[in-house]
């Protein structure tokens, strides 16, 4: 086994580990119940693409501490420029599309509280595990902002996601699970079997047929995902949205 620390800036943001061919990012600002900061983003980003490039057959999302994923990182966000704040939406859409472009099988293991970006992480993975006391929330609509919408309305329905989203809606595992955005629910004991079985389902296919698999299962719209995202996120105004949502 070995086990990596990513680090960025100084910061430990990013645990990697790396058993055979399986590789697991546990997201690591337990403190801020790891919402996505500029550094954790480059560092899932670059440690994405080294796993691609190492050719892993299994790439596991987890978090540490009391949930998976905050989602964005609002503090501090009054100290950025707009542009700034835009840069750092385009890149937790360029980590998602290089989640989804891997030819590795993905898994979200997901657990307590899970937000905007967050949400988006675990709809980008090809499986998607809960504990059973998992909720789920996409707040970015009330700044303005499309992120991840087009691969949310693809797992559970135009309908559905346009109910969920307009609604700002929060959703329990079980109603996941009723919807298909998750696989399936199971307690964090459990998900090491979920790992293995992953592994060896893995194993029964060359890196090619599953990235053809893929790739045919799953149509890419790189370009119209990130123009869609830039194009909200750098509608003037994006720092008084900001902080109108916080304010309610």
């Amino acid at each position: 086994m070995n086990t990596m620390q990513e680090t960025s800036f100084g910061q430990d943001v990013l645990n990697v580990e790396r058993v055979g061919d399986v590789w697991t990012f546990t997201l690591g600002r337990p403190d801020k119940l790891n919402a996505l900061n500029a550094d954790i983003v480059d560092a899932l980003l670059h440690a994405v693409t080294r796993a691609d490039a190492e050719k892993a057959k299994v790439m596991v999302f987890r978090g540490a501490g009391k949930g998976f994923c905050a989602g964005f990182d609002l503090s501090g966000f009054e100290a950025q420029s707009e542009g700034d704040l835009v840069l750092r939406f385009v890149r937790i859409e360029m980590l998602l599309q290089a989640v989804a472009a891997t030819r590795a099988m993905t898994i979200a293991l997901a657990h307590g509280k899970v937000f905007g970006a967050g949400v988006d992480l675990v709809a980008v993975c090809k499986r998607r595990i809960a504990a059973p006391e998992t909720t789920f929330r996409m707040p970015g609509l009330k700044f303005g902002l499309v992120l991840g919408t087009r691969r949310f309305g693809e797992i559970v329905g135009k309908e559905a996601a346009r109910e969920t989203l307009e609604n700002v809606s929060s959703f329990d595992a079980e109603r996941a699970t009723q919807m298909g955005f998750l696989s399936q629910i199971l307690p964090q004991e459990a998900w090491q079997e979920v790992v293995d079985q992953a592994s060896s389902t893995a194993a029964l296919l060359t890196d090619q047929a599953r990235s053809d698999l893929y790739r045919v299962l799953g149509p890419v719209h790189e370009d119209a995902d990130l123009a869609a995202l830039t194009r909200s996120a750098a509608r003037f105004g994006i720092k008084d949205r900001l902080r109108s949502y916080l304010a309610k």
